[in-house]
């Protein structure tokens, strides 16, 4: 019952004043965001490297309302594909974006992210790495298969997200596994309503499942977003049935989330990427970590009165 009333809090700018102000904010937050800036994400992308482990960054940010402030987000990424290319990173880092960073909310909202997002993806091929679209809530979502489409005729191996929440979603994948996309699932992270999306969590993880077969059985390339034990080994027996070679599909976490699994899956010869989120505008991003799990939001809270 809790993640309802978080993700109705991360869009409030009240509830982000008196999170961003309380005394164990700043400690809960690093766990989940890796830093600020470029500079702070850089050795993170080179640790993780070395560890074997694969990265894909998220510059924080969402709520834009500017034409500005979009040409700023794809600003950010080049910035980081730039960084990437100095250190010789991009075989190992790919990037994630979303679209409302880059103006899909705004007037002409879709032309708009579109043109922003481009040559970003043109960016990340030239230093040999993708992009991803995340996939935000239920009404954006026509708008960015229609960008991902558009962008796998230069660029095929631009990714998507995909959630197992909405009822859409069973359609979706096929569509995408007969394309030979890049897709990656997760259960979805969004307060929808009963009409488009599951509200049963039992009932979701059956639809993740059957979403997985679809893509494992598919001609693409399924990436696994899920901490769950259970789901991960289901991932790993509808691969071992598909046929699949390990570096066939992969599995994704999030950054500070079950690292000695992350060690674990990548020593046992999977690909395990990194979700590594930076930057500044980081409230939004972290509520819905919280939303997604309690035990997140017990943390935070024990932080908080221990700091106090």
């Amino acid at each position: 019952m809790l993640g309802p009333v978080i993700l109705a809090a991360s869009r409030s700018d009240k509830m982000r004043r008196l999170v961003s102000a309380a005394p164990g904010t700043k400690q809960v937050v690093a766990r989940f965001i890796a830093g600020e800036t470029v500079d702070d994400v850089v050795p993170i992308v080179s640790e993780l490297s070395a560890r074997g482990l694969e990265v894909t960054l998220d510059v924080v940010g969402e709520d834009i309302t500017t034409v500005e402030q979009s040409y700023a987000a794809r600003d950010a990424y080049l910035e980081l594909i730039g960084r990437l290319k100095e250190l010789g990173l991009g075989a190992r880092a790919e990037m994630s974006v979303k679209l409302s960073m880059f103006g899909q909310s705004l007037e002409n909202g879709h032309e708009l992210a579109l043109a922003n997002v481009r040559p970003v993806v043109a960016a990340a091929a030239e230093i040999g790495t993708t992009v991803t679209l995340d996939a935000e809530d239920h009404t954006t979502l026509d708008s960015m298969f229609a960008i991902h489409e558009e962008l796998r005729k230069d660029f095929p191996q631009t990714g998507c997200v995909i959630q197992a929440y909405l009822f859409r979603t069973e359609d979706d994948a096929r569509r995408l596994a007969a394309n030979g996309s890049r897709v990656r699932i997760v259960k979805g992270a969004y307060k929808e309503p009963a009409e488009v999306a599951i509200q049963d969590k039992p009932e979701i993880d059956k639809a993740y499942v059957r979403i997985m077969k679809i893509l494992m059985d598919g001609e693409g390339y399924p990436m696994i977003g899920s901490h769950d034990p259970r789901l991960i080994s289901i991932g790993q027996e509808l691969a071992r049935r598909a046929g699949r070679k390990l570096d066939e599909y992969e599995f994704q976490m999030l950054y500070g989330i079950r690292r000695e699994e992350q060690t674990r899956l990548a020593a046992e010869g999977h690909r395990m990427r990194v979700y590594t989120a930076y930057g500044t505008d980081w409230y939004g991003y972290f509520m819905r970590r919280l939303a997604e799990k309690p035990a997140n939001l017990l943390f935070f809270v024990r932080s908080i009165l221990t700091k106090g």
